[in-house]
């Protein structure tokens, strides 16, 4: 800029970059909205905990045992509990600064670029992989209901694919909404969900009363198998206890002054939210256990055989939860890219740029879904090997 000295321009540039950034934060969909309080907190976070996992713990305790298990879901819940509060209390450790990513912790953590290294695929792999596991459990739920409907004969036109690529439509629209916000409703709907189909679960096996020849001792199996068949079950119970991958996110939709910092309501939220999870999860996974010991199969309502309307509406409520679920944990993902692409590939914050990536996304975890229909492997998988890194061990 003429009569301007170099300095000055240097200054000037810095300036425009930092404007820019700042309206970016003001796009995007993590940032975009900073008006939550505590119960947005409390409802997100139930809806991004209680999934898929809590219908197969009764499965998981029928593999490791009534012992090892009851073990495993206090310790998880008091471990991610403590975990949860790490996270919340390092959303602002920094006076001035909020890390509203999870990699924006990792950064600060381990540095600038192996922060990046170590902490984004992780996240990607975990809010993508539970992107497809929910694809899958919703059509599962969906079958289910059509079988119990019309009859087995009829069910069997349609393959589980088909349901995947229903549930699938759905995520198509709701992808469209722009930012964690104004998801809002549909989270508070699926955290509802959640809590009426796990009480629908324990409630209806207890019921039922205990199985005639239940037993609670491990399967038959061959020496190997079996410490497979454990450390898979550990798997899917860390797997149950996810969400602490978008916990610094939804924090981030919350205002925050020196007088009123936003790990108060947040946490407050994360209480409300973790009596709602041992609410859930304990009694589904210890009376579903007592009712069919190691015969439960690896989604609980799968093993329930009636009433039919209950099992139905419970598998609806299972299908809504999981609508917005997918939201929860795609956010983050949207998020992401969509920064890529605008910081790195200076493509221009349109419409158009938006819903191409999120339907690109939603089309990415629909087509893994229904090449991969297996519900109990991929919790197992999925729990193991990535959800139980970020919410046990890199949280600490």
């Amino acid at each position: 800029m003429k009569g301007i000295p170099s300095s000055s321009n240097q200054i000037l540039n810095q300036d425009l970059v930092e404007d820019q950034s700042f309206e970016l934060e003001d796009w995007l969909p993590i940032t975009a909205s900073r008006n939550a309080n505590w119960y947005y907190s409390a409802f997100h976070n139930v809806t991004a905990i209680v999934g898929a996992g809590v219908l197969g713990l009764p499965y998981a305790m029928s593999e490791l045992g009534w012992g090892p298990g009851v073990v495993g879901l206090i310790l998880s819940w008091v471990i991610t509990l403590y975990t949860f509060w790490q996270m919340i209390e390092m959303h602002e450790m920094f006076e001035g600064k909020r890390f509203d990513r999870y990699h924006e912790l990792g950064q600060a953590a381990f540095g600038k670029k192996l922060g990046l290294y170590i902490v984004v695929p992780l996240q990607l792999l975990v809010e993508t992989s539970a992107c497809i596991v929910y694809m899958v459990t919703g059509g599962e739920s969906l079958k289910k209901i059509h079988q119990l409907s019309v009859g087995d004969y009829e069910c069997k036109k349609l393959k589980i694919q088909h349901f995947i690529l229903i549930f699938a439509s759905s995520q198509f629209v709701l992808s469209l909404l722009k930012n964690f916000n104004s998801i809002s409703g549909v989270s508070l709907v699926a955290a509802v969900m959640s809590m009426s189909y796990s009480t629908i679960a324990w409630v209806a096996s207890l019921t039922k009363g205990v199985a005639d020849n239940v037993e609670y001792g491990y399967k038959r199996r061959n020496n190997t198998s079996v410490p497979l068949a454990f450390l898979g079950a550990l798997g899917e119970m860390a797997f149950a206890y996810a969400g602490h991958n978008v916990v610094l996110e939804i924090q981030a939709t919350i205002p925050s002054t020196p007088e009123n910092p936003s790990k108060r309501p947040m946490w407050k939220g994360a209480i409300v939210a973790y009596i709602i999870v041992a609410f859930c999860y304990f009694p589904v996974a210890l009376v579903g256990f007592w009712t069919f010991g190691n015969n439960v199969e690896e989604n609980i309502l799968k093993t329930l055989r009636g009433p039919k309307g209950l099992i139905i509406v419970a598998n609806m409520f299972v299908v809504i939860h999981l609508m917005g679920s997918y939201q929860v944990y795609a956010m983050p993902v949207f998020d992401m890219i969509e920064s890529v692409m605008i910081k790195k590939w200076h493509f221009s914050p349109t419409r158009v740029l938006r819903f191409t990536i999120r339907w690109t996304f939603v089309a990415a975890t629909m087509g893994i879904a229904v090449a991969l229909p297996h519900f109990s492997a991929l919790l197992s998988f999925f729990g193991g090997f990535i959800f139980a890194p970020t919410t046990y061990f890199v949280s600490s």
